[in-house]
Parts: structure tokens; C-alpha cells; sequence
């Protein structure tokens, strides 16, 4: 058997096989008692409906992957990347072009093959506890406007990291490197005000005692808010979140209008403090370093594998190019993939304490920050209970008990000493 389809196999069932036994464990380490930290938030009922709606999700995943894996298999024995690239090669002359219709045709047949599941979980389990607001018209169009953004974002990519590999030599790498960082960089900047607005309806925050301390607080942090906007996520989902995005003028907090029907001020303001903890901690720009490095480190690999025969050979393809390479070393980076996934997983969860951190010292209510995590958990019905090794490999976010505990600590440090609050993080 060719060794790179020999090693692929092992990836792709390995990978199956370590992502069932998580969820497995993960769905078998459920506390069927309600932690004591959220008996104010939490009903019996309600922890049981968490719980139910954790199964229903995790066996929507695993039908999905036990279904999708051999798929995925039987393409590759059966030859059918060698079909799309007959057809490609058919259909056009030049291997940029090829290249893009070979990837279109690959990219709409995932897509497709995966809106049933989509579908299953949007309009079945999401309706079926309460979170469903999306319309079937609001649901096509998400996936028109996504297609479409793939095709023009993706497409100029992949273009582009054909030609350097074609023209640039043993250079290729680097400068397909300096190219796509400077375009995700861009696309970083321009996002909030170009293309996600193409998906929700962005509102500054309307005058009100939440807008007067939210510029207060920003005053006393020196933090230049360059914009505190709702997001009307509402048309989607009732679940509610917050996040910083965005660079220079472009810089923005978004609250969910979710959030903001179901927190107090205090609450807010804390959630808000976390978000600029992650500003003022550098853990934005920290976050985009690791990925530029990590981008870097693809590309170098990328290199040594393009139009190899015998990575072809695996896939049963009558011919080499450029294009196709760059799907099959895909199949081969996933176990480095996943090993800067975890590392970069593990990063996220310090920045989250730090962050958390910097909410409880600034702000100086912890109590509020507990608060508003408990509800969260709740009106997401949140899992609690993570088994570790799910946490380990999946979670970008600590636990919210453990969180919550932290935050409980110094809550405590709070109450005795304020010196010790301030410098606690």
C-alpha cells in the first residue's frame, strides 16, 4: 500500500476514533447533581433540559462524522478528486483557473453534503429548547452570502498561492506567507465594517445609564472606545454573548441584544471590563502573532509536499499540480493542526483568567462578573460539567465553574484587601 495512504487512513480514522471517545466521555462525566454554584439560576428542570440538549447536540456530531468519515474515505480509494480534476482540467487552461474550479466544485460539495445537519440542528434541536429564531429565508440567505464570501475571499487566496508556488521558486512559501498574513491583517481591520454587518445589523448603543458608565469606566481605564454597538442577534438565536473586534478606528465592542435584555448594568459593565482586559493584556495582537507564526509554519511545510508523486499516487490522480497539492497536504497536516489548536486552546484559557482578572480589579465588582456568567451558562444551557479531556483538546474558554471559582477568590481578596485585588492579576 502507498505510505502516504496508509498514514492519511490512520489520520483520518484516528481522528474519528479520538473525537468519539471524547464526546463519549465527555457526554458519560454529566453530574446529574446541579453544581451548588448555580442553584440560584437553575432549576431541576431547566439543568435537566442542559443536559438533554448537551445529548442531543453531541449525537447530532457523532451521526454527522460517522457518516461524513467513510465518506471522505471511500472519495479517496475511489478515486474521486481524480474525477474533479478531469473535469477541471477539461473546463479550463490555465491552473489558476483549474485550480479555482477544482476547489469550488470540492468546497460546494462539502457545503451541500453538510446542510442537512445544519438544518437538523437549526430548525429541530435549537427550535426544540427555545433558541431558534432564524427563518428558513434568513437561513438560505446566510448560506448564499457565505458562498458568495468564500468565493471572492477564498478564491483570491487560493489564486494568489498558486502563482507564488508556480513563479517564486524556493521563495514560494515565504512569500505566500507575507501575502496571506497581510491580507487576514487587513481583512481584521475592515471586517467589522464591511463584511459582518453583510450578517447582522450593527446599532450603537443608544443614551442611557449603561452608555454613561460604559464611557465612564472607559475615561478611568484610558481606553479610546472607538465604538459600543448591539448586535441583533436576536433574529438568530435568543443565546447572548460579547466580543472585541476589530483594529485602529475600526475597534469595537459588540454586545448581543440578547445580553442586554437579560443583564443589569453592573453585570454589563463587567462583561465589558473582560473585553477590554483582553485589549489592554495584549491578547488580541498575542493571538494574531501565534496565528501569522503558526501560518508561517504551514507554508514551510506546505513546501516540501507540493506536486510530490507519491502523495498524488495516494489519491489515485493521473496528474500533479499546484492546486490539488495544497488539498491533499491538508489531509496530512491535520495531527500538526490539531497540536497548535490545543497550544493555541491553552493560551486562550490563560488570557480568559487574565482577563477575568482585570474585569474583577478595575471594575471591582467580581460578584457582578459571577453573576453574569451564571446567567450566560444558564440562558445558553451551557454544559457545566466538561470532562477534561474535551476541555483539553476543544475548549478555548475555561470551564465557568472554574471561573467561577477564580473569581470567587477574589471576590474574598475583594472583602479583605483591596491592595491584593489590585495586583492579583
Amino acid at each position: 500500500m502507498n505510505i502516504y495512504l496508509l498514514i492519511i487512513l490512520i489520520i483520518l480514522i484516528g481522528k474519528y476514533i479520538l473525537d468519539l471517545t471524547i464526546e463519549v466521555l465527555n457526554l458519560r462525566h454529566v453530574s446529574p447533581e446541579l453544581p451548588a454554584e448555580f442553584a440560584d439560576c437553575y432549576d431541576a428542570e431547566r439543568y435537566r433540559r442542559s443536559q438533554q440538549y448537551l445529548k442531543e447536540t453531541t449525537r447530532l456530531s457523532i451521526i454527522a462524522d460517522s457518516l461524513l468519515t467513510p465518506l471522505i474515505v471511500a472519495f479517496i480509494l475511489l478515486g474521486g478528486f481524480n474525477l474533479v480534476d478531469t473535469f477541471a482540467r477539461e473546463a479550463a487552461e490555465a491552473d489558476i483557473w483549474r485550480g479555482l474550479i477544482f476547489a469550488g466544485i470540492l468546497f460546494m460539495a462539502s457545503s451541500l453534503i453538510n446542510i442537512p445537519f445544519s438544518v437538523y440542528r437549526t430548525f429541530i434541536i435549537e427550535e426544540r429548547y427555545g433558541f431558534n429564531r432564524t427563518t428558513v429565508k434568513t437561513f438560505i440567505l446566510d448560506l448564499f452570502k457565505g458562498w458568495v464570501l468564500a468565493g471572492l475571499i477564498g478564491g483570491i487566496v487560493f489564486a494568489a498561492i498558486i502563482w507564488f508556488f508556480a513563479t517564486a521558486g524556493s521563495m514560494a512559501w515565504l512569500l505566500c506567507w507575507g501575502a496571506v498574513t497581510a491580507f487576514q491583517l487587513f481583512i481584521l481591520f475592515i471586517a467589522p465594517v464591511t463584511i459582518m454587518p453583510l450578517f447582522n445589523k450593527f446599532t450603537p448603543l443608544e443614551d442611557g445609564e449603561l452608555k454613561l458608565k460604559i464611557e465612564e469606566y472607559a475615561r478611568k481605564q484610558d481606553f479610546k472606545i472607538k465604538g459600543v454597538f448591539t448586535m441583533d442577534a436576536s433574529r438568530r438565536s435568543t443565546k447572548s454573548n460579547a466580543y472585541f473586534t476589530g483594529f485602529g478606528r475600526f475597534r469595537r465592542i459588540v454586545l448581543f441584544d440578547t445580553l442586554i435584555k437579560r443583564h443589569t448594568v453592573d453585570e454589563l459593565l463587567s462583561i465589558l471590563a473582560h473585553e477590554v482586559g483582553h485589549y489592554k493584556k495584549r491578547h488580541i495582537m498575542k493571538n494574531v502573532l501565534v496565528s501569522v507564526l503558526s501560518t508561517g509554519l504551514m507554508f514551510f511545510i506546505l513546501a516540501l509536499f507540493i506536486n510530490n508523486r507519491g502523495l498524488f499516487d495516494a489519491f489515485r490522480m493521473s496528474h500533479t499540480s499546484i492546486y490539488a497539492s495544497l488539498f491533499f497536504f491538508a489531509f496530512l497536516y491535520g495531527p500538526v493542526d490539531m497540536v497548535v489548536s490545543i497550544m493555541g486552546n491553552l493560551l486562550s484559557r490563560r488570557f480568559e483568567y487574565e482577563a477575568d482578572a482585570y474585569s474583577a480589579r478595575t471594575y471591582g465588582q467580581p460578584g457582578s462578573m459571577i453573576a453574569g456568567l451564571k446567567k450566560l451558562s444558564a440562558d445558553n444551557l451551557s454544559n457545566l460539567t466538561p470532562h477534561p479531556l474535551k476541555v483539553f483538546f476543544t475548549y478555548s474558554h475555561p470551564p465557568v465553574l472554574e471561573r467561577i471559582r477564580v473569581l470567587d477568590q477574589l471576590r474574598g481578596i475583594a472583602g479583605g484587601s483591596k491592595k491584593e485585588l489590585l495586583t492579583s492579576d
